[in-house]
This record gives C-alpha cells, sequence and structure tokens, in this order.
C-alpha cells in the first residue's frame, strides 16, 4: 500500500495487520517512541478540523517523527494561486509523507499522482475519510472483539457524510453485515455508494425513523448534518435537529451496542447520553490516534520515489460533480472508473452523465 485514498485501497489482510500494529502499540507505546525518529509529515488542512489534525500530529510525534504543514490555506502560497499539483510536488521534496484534508472531493487522489512520498486521505469534501474509518474499525474491534456479522445503523446526513460512505465500503471486506441507513430522503446516501452496496451483495435498507429500528443494532453511528456543505441554507434549516439521540431513546437499545461518532457533534446526541457506558465516541477518537499511529509508521518508513511515470494533461473536466476537485484543477487526466458497471468520475466516484 503505497498511498491511502480510499479504504478500498487495501485488502482485509492488509487492514487486520494494522490494526494488530495498532493494538500493540496500546498495549505498549512505549516501546514505539523512535520507530519513526528523523522522518517528516506534512499536514495540509484546507478546511478546519480538530479532531482528525491534532490526531495525526500526536500521532507523529508519538512515533519520534517531526510534523510542520498548514491549517489555513490562507496563510500559505495557496492564496497566491498556487495549484495543487504545485503544493504537493513542492512539499514532498520536504517530507515523508503528507496528509491532506480538503473540502474538494477527489483531491487526495489527485495529489497521489504527483507526490514522491506516500499521500494521506484526511478527508475530501463530503467523499471519503478513510482513517476515520480505521478509527471506527478499530473501536468496534478493541471493544467487541470483531466486526464480521454486525448490524450497524448509519444515522443523519449520509448524503454528504464522508465517514459514512468510508465505512460501508470498508465493510465490505467483512462477513454478514447488515445496514440501516437512516436519514430524511433528501440526505440519503449519494447513488454510487448505492450501487457498490449493490455489486457487493451487501444487505441494506433505508429508513427515515431511528426509533422503530434501534433494538436491532449492535452499533448506532450517529453522524451531524453538515451545514458547511449545503448550498441552499433552507435545506439544512430543514434537515437540523431531524435526529436526536437521548437517554429516553437508548432504553429499547441492546445492553451492549455500541454508539459511536466521528465528532464533532451539534446536537444529535444529547449530553444526557455522554454517561451512558454505550457511548464510546469519545474514546473512539483516541483509538483513531492509534490507528493512525500505525498507518503512518507503516507509511511514513517507505522510500521515495523520484520516478513518477508521466500523467496526462487534461483540458477540461469530463466531471459535472460541482465539488470535484476537477471543477478547479483543470490540468487533471479525465479520469473514468466502473462502480456497478457505470462510468463514474476516478477522482470523485460520481456518476458521469
Amino acid at each position: 500500500m503505497r498511498h491511502l485514498i480510499d479504504f478500498s485501497d487495501m485488502t482485509r489482510e492488509q487492514w487486520e495487520q494494522l490494526y494488530q500494529r495498532a493494538s500493540q502499540i496500546m498495549d505498549a507505546p512505549e516501546e514505539y517512541i523512535h520507530v519513526c525518529e528523523g522522518r517528516i509529515s506534512c499536514n495540509l488542512f484546507y478546511e478546519p478540523s480538530t479532531r482528525t489534525n491534532f490526531s495525526f500530529q500526536t500521532a507523529m510525534m508519538r512515533l519520534g517523527g517531526s510534523v510542520f504543514g498548514f491549517a489555513d490555506p490562507n496563510s500559505s502560497s495557496v492564496a497566491k494561486g498556487e495549484t495543487l499539483k504545485d503544493t504537493v510536488k513542492m512539499v514532498s521534496n520536504y517530507a515523508d509523507v503528507v496528509v491532506m484534508r480538503t473540502p474538494w472531493e477527489g483531491s487526495a487522489k489527485a495529489a497521489s499522482l504527483y507526490s514522491a512520498v506516500p499521500v494521506v486521505n484526511a478527508g475530501d469534501g463530503g467523499h471519503m475519510h478513510p482513517t476515520q474509518t480505521m478509527a471506527d474499525l478499530t473501536t468496534i474491534t478493541r471493544l467487541r472483539g470483531g466486526v464480521d456479522g454486525l448490524c450497524l445503523g448509519l444515522c443523519g446526513d449520509l448524503k454528504n457524510g464522508r465517514t459514512v460512505h468510508s465505512l460501508i465500503k470498508a465493510m465490505a471486506k467483512f462477513r454478514d453485515i447488515k445496514f440501516f441507513l437512516i436519514s430524511p430522503r433528501e440526505l440519503a446516501v449519494p447513488e454510487y455508494i448505492r450501487a457498490f452496496m449493490r455489486e457487493r451483495q451487501m444487505w441494506f435498507t433505508e429508513v427515515t425513523g431511528l426509533e422503530a429500528v434501534i433494538p436491532q443494532l449492535d452499533v448506532l453511528y450517529m453522524t451531524r448534518i453538515q451545514k458547511e456543505r449545503f448550498v441552499d441554507p433552507l435545506e439544512y434549516e430543514r434537515n437540523k435537529g431531524v435526529y436526536i439521540l437521548t437517554r429516553r431513546k437508548l432504553e429499547r437499545a441492546k445492553k451492549d451496542m455500541l454508539v459511536m461518532h466521528p465528532l464533532p457533534r451539534v446536537d444529535e446526541i444529547a449530553v444526557d447520553v455522554d454517561d451512558d457506558p454505550r457511548a464510546v465516541y469519545f474514546a473512539q477518537a483516541r483509538y483513531g490516534m492509534f490507528a493512525r499511529m500505525a498507518l503512518l509508521e507503516h507509511l511514513a518508513l517507505q522510500d521515495r520515489d523520484d520516478h513518477l511515470p508521466p500523467v496526462e494533461i487534461g483540458t477540461k473536466p469530463v466531471c459535472t460533480n460541482p465539488r470535484c476537485i476537477t471543477q478547479t484543477e483543470h490540468y487533471l487526466p479525465p479520469l473514468v472508473r466502473k462502480i456497478g458497471g457505470v462510468d463514474c468520475c476516478g477522482f470523485c466516484d460520481a456518476v458521469l452523465r
């Protein structure tokens, strides 16, 4: 595994090896404080982040490495109009691994075409967030002993929820998984996710109510309604606060059900849930740090590749998704991939029309 753009980039065996390493680090962190000594991570965060940015920084520092980068693109040459390609080619001269979060879908894939060092997708718009999925799977495996056979409820903004998209794709590697996709109809999962699930014969049903299905769940994964992803403010106002988990609603849930959330929360989990032993979302953030330590150890120790193959130069975007990286970086090649037998953008996975 050279880059981590999508959780699908790794096999189940590779994931289990990473989890095993994360588990070893959790059990004996003092044995790993020098494994990345002399290695440097460049963290490029083009949009706000608390947990993911801090988690990657502390992960690298706990391994003995160093970190540089920006948390505000206006403080970099991006504000002067520098392209993503040039930024990545420049920082990969200095770093051993590049960690990126941006509002543009497919940006990490684009960066990987031009980077001499491994690239990690720390969230690309409403598309994917594979290292959050690593945190999620680490939490589930550590607390329940495994992932196979789970019944998961994903609740909230499933249209823009990159954590949800990544988790669904990851679950294709496991057996007998059932999904209850709980959302307003206008915030349902994108069609490319449905096509992915159908192609792999994954069991799922889409519902609009939480309380009716909560007794069946082993894991309830809450997500916030993401205000920053809405073009129409009125659409956000119609949907905010539609799902709020309270202690009363938890009375109908299994005694060992896990309540998870990628955070930050707004109002979708009441504060009175925090003391319930099933609420593991703050522990989930800590497990995510250990998962990222295992990933960074694997990637940052790889050799540079200063002989990348030439990349075709694009002339205009093939994709019509307004949030796709190809809409602003027109030099990108016209990548196309099949999902469920349908032509989709090779960067953001949107169906090509």
